[in-house]
């Protein structure tokens, strides 16, 4: 990782180490976010798009109508005339032949796009971070096998070369030239109808060079194939991650790198060029999480508890009105009003049954035979009794029965 080298070594102009060394600049430990780089990149790479559009007019230069319906033919508006193949075809509609597009393209479609300052800046940062970590750098493509050391710092006498040899001496000393003509070796005719739309050829990146004074070295690199060039105080994310990619291999100047921790500023200090500016730092540094808790100095810490041995499980709510137990505990009382009632009901059932059981008794042959005396005897209405099977009409004595047949 960048942050176990804290020193750089600044290479001379024939590839060969020096005693000068720098310390890491610490943007180059800020945390490394693909996903905020590619968000960033996809809003900055389409502002610089032109507005272009169709003709107001396009598809519809022509009298065309419907013939409706019953003539066994699609509704389409339908060009005008006879004599010619023109007559009856199709027009208007984005499916014929010579009609306009679908949703035309107009000029005052929202072409550009605003990223906050504070995102860019991140997207910058962490794309400097990914350039400094070999593993990133050789993933995205680049030729980095002969080079000794990324990020790769050489002299500030760099900056006042004007001739292209110079220039491929010095990246030949320093193992950077196998990824230039890598990059003009991939130079191919593009895909495709960009081919004639002034964007014939495609390639692939070479290094980017970051200078902090533009003594010739701008015009030296210029006609290096896949070889860009870029002020320190202007890092571009669509050089630095071209495409949103993360891992472009960058040749630094001596003066350059050493402006970083001024242009971004470091741990302790904020930045001295953007104002409030503060490197982006991550939540953990130590993102192991599972290895952090299996520590020794977790596990033995004393306000731990004991792990647990066997499952828990969650108890059953228990409904009151049909547990007796759930009731007791909400009103204790419950258990002896209960038992009252129980003995309550079967006093009642007893007194119940001794009351049936007397009238039962009253209900006899012999008690009807006598209650039957007795109200006969008193002269009360007549009533009827069975007697072996037949009907008898039962009368007060003395009482004349001529009248009623």
């Amino acid at each position: 990782m960048a942050a176990a080298r804290p020193l750089v070594t600044v290479f001379t102009e024939e590839g060969k180490e020096s005693k000068e060394t720098l310390a890491l600049p610490d943007v180059f430990m800020v945390p490394i976010r693909p996903d905020l780089v590619t968000l960033v990149h996809t809003g900055l790479n389409k502002n610089k798009r032109q507005a272009h559009g169709v003709a107001y007019n396009a598809g519809h230069q022509t009298a065309a109508e419907s013939w409706g319906t019953g003539r066994a033919v699609s509704r389409i508006p339908r060009a005008p005339g006879g004599g010619t193949h023109r007559a009856g075809q199709g027009a208007f509609g984005n499916m014929c032949r010579g009609g306009r597009m679908f949703a035309p393209l107009q000029t005052w479609r929202r072409w550009h796009r605003k990223i906050n300052v504070g995102q860019k800046r991140y997207a910058v940062c962490s794309s400097l971070a990914g350039s400094a970590l070999p593993a990133l750098v050789m993933a995205r493509g680049h030729k980095i096998d002969a080079v000794p050391e990324v990020p790769l710092v050489v002299p500030d006498a760099v900056q006042a070369y004007t001739k292209t040899s110079k220039a491929i001496a010095l990246l030949r000393s320093v193992g950077a030239y196998q990824d230039c003509e890598k990059a003009a070796d991939s130079k191919k005719i593009r895909p495709g109808v960009g081919k004639m739309r002034n964007r014939r050829y495609v390639m692939r990146r070479g290094p980017l060079i970051i200078y902090a004074k533009d003594e010739g070295i701008v015009k030296a690199v210029r006609n290096l194939p896949g070889v860009d060039v870029c002020h320190v105080d202007r890092l571009n994310l669509l050089q630095l991650a071209p495409g949103g990619h993360i891992g472009r291999f960058c040749v630094w100047t001596k003066s350059a790198i050493a402006r970083l921790d001024a242009l971004y500023g470091t741990r302790t200090s904020t930045s001295e060029l953007k104002k409030g500016f503060v490197l982006p730092r991550s939540k953990m540094t130590n993102s192991d999480l599972s290895r952090l808790i299996n520590s020794n100095e977790v596990q033995s810490h004393p306000s731990l508890r004991a792990a647990k041995v066997g499952r828990t499980y969650a108890t059953l709510k228990k409904n009151p009105l049909k547990n007796l137990g759930a009731m007791m505990k909400l009103n204790p009382y419950a258990g002896a009003a209960k038992r009252a009632q129980a003995r309550a009901e079967a006093k009642a059932t007893k007194d119940r049954k001794v009351n049936l059981k007397a009238k039962r008794k009253l209900s006899s042959k012999a008690t009807k035979r006598a209650r039957i005396a007795s109200v006969a005897k008193e002269g009360d209405v007549p009533f009827v009794q069975e007697t072996h099977g037949r009907w008898l009409q039962l009368r007060a004595p003395g009482r004349d029965t001529a009248g009623d047949e």
